[in-house]
């Protein structure tokens, strides 16, 4: 495993961090087994960094009761964050905070984050409630080591959260096809020249630039190197740049945590050529076009009242372009339950705006399931066409 510096407290990170959000589930339920065998052979592989948060399903208590079995916690950092938005009075900072430590099974956090920290503003709100002594407090007692934030949003706003604490680090969303995104390169690099550690989520954002990638796409990348997988080109270009810190991976299996972790101990700053790079942007502009709706299907939209599976209703209606409205169909069919008791599917959706305030990516969700609804209904009408014209010629 490659480590890199904070250069703020001196702490070797490993470049691979374990984001905690997708443990593998055996149907609603995180699988405490497998995500024992999952912690362990991690840290065996070298991550020492685990990265979860107080609105990732049973995400604390599996990464603790992991932790607590594993006995290892001295040689690992954990990382959680505060969902501001729950907290209306300083009171509440305490509350959330000694829940997070009962569910991770320890005494102290050693990375805590301000959670989808949006603007200049909301860090007022939290000013307004006491938190920069909270923070203070928790630090004198050891029960808090580092202090930052993550982000979703534009580079302006990005730009000014830098000016508005001491921050020990910050974590964006960041990855080859988002570099002028969001935060972008731009303020990777600022935060950067500022001596903050910078840690990358969705670096394959949510399979897009892995297993889920277009062929026209993936057709550039192994044009360029046929040795390396779609996952492989996606971290490598993140640890080629120094600005990089680390690169969050949510695995929720074996093959993926071994695969992630040989790439993060071979690959290291400046390890990608011009060549390299220039195909970087080839696949990008491949990419464009196919990507219809912009979800990384982080999951912060779920639950749904009715039971939609939002992040799954989008991924499907984007690869009706990109594989084919057919195939997008039968899975869209199959993964959304439309052949069983259970349904998951566009069509539950009444509209009620819940997920709105959710989305980090600020996807009108209410109106692009309605595109899904209509894709769908449509094409799978006419995959029964096509079925049923099939039959009929056989007799």
């Amino acid at each position: 495993m490659v480590y890199r510096e904070n250069k703020k407290n001196g702490d070797n990170l490993s470049q691979l961090g374990f984001g905690c959000m997708r443990f593998p589930r055996n149907m609603a339920k995180i699988d405490q087994e497998k995500t024992n065998k999952l912690i362990a052979m991690a840290t065996d592989l070298g991550i020492n960094y685990f990265d979860t948060a107080y609105i990732y399903p049973g995400s604390e208590e599996a990464l603790g009761q992991a932790l607590a079995s594993d006995g290892r916690r001295s040689q690992i950092n954990i990382a959680t964050k505060l969902p501001h938005s729950f907290c209306k009075e300083n009171e509440d900072f305490d509350k959330v905070f000694n829940t997070q430590l009962k569910r991770l099974n320890t005494d102290w956090v050693d990375y805590y984050l301000i959670h989808m920290l949006s603007s200049p503003e909301s860090w007022q709100h939290l000013e307004s409630l006491g938190i920069v002594r909270w923070i203070e407090n928790k630090r004198e007692e050891g029960k808090i080591r580092n202090i930052g934030f993550s982000y979703h949003g534009g580079r302006s706003a990005f730009l000014s959260l830098l000016d508005v604490y001491d921050w020990d680090f910050c974590m964006v969303q960041y990855n080859y096809f988002d570099e002028y995104n969001q935060a972008g390169a731009g303020g990777v690099k600022e935060a950067y020249k500022r001596g903050l550690p910078v840690f990358a989520m969705e670096p394959l954002r949510g399979g897009m630039l892995a297993d889920k990638m277009p062929e026209n796409a993936k057709r550039v990348l192994l044009g360029a190197d046929g040795n390396r997988s779609t996952a492989e080109w996606a971290l490598r270009w993140l640890y080629n740049q120094p600005e990089v810190t680390m690169a969050l991976s949510g695995m929720s299996t074996t093959e993926q945590l071994k695969e992630n972790s040989a790439i993060a101990s071979t690959a290291e700053t400046g390890c990608l050529s011009d060549a390299e790079l220039s195909a970087y942007k080839d696949a990008v502009d491949a990419l464009k076009g196919l990507v219809k709706i912009p979800c990384t299907a982080c999951g912060y939209c779920i639950p749904c009242p009715k039971g939609v599976d939002i992040p799954t209703c989008f991924s499907s209606y984007n690869e009706s372009y990109s594989q084919g409205l057919i195939s997008a169909i039968s899975q869209y069919v199959q993964v959304t339950g439309l052949t069983g008791l259970t349904h998951t599917d566009a069509s539950n959706c009444i509209s009620c705006g819940k997920c709105l305030p959710l989305c980090p990516q600020g996807i009108e969700i209410i109106d692009e399931l309605k595109k899904v609804r209509r894709r769908m209904k449509t094409g799978a009408i006419k995959a029964v066409m096509k079925a049923a014209g099939k039959v009929m010629r056989i007799r």
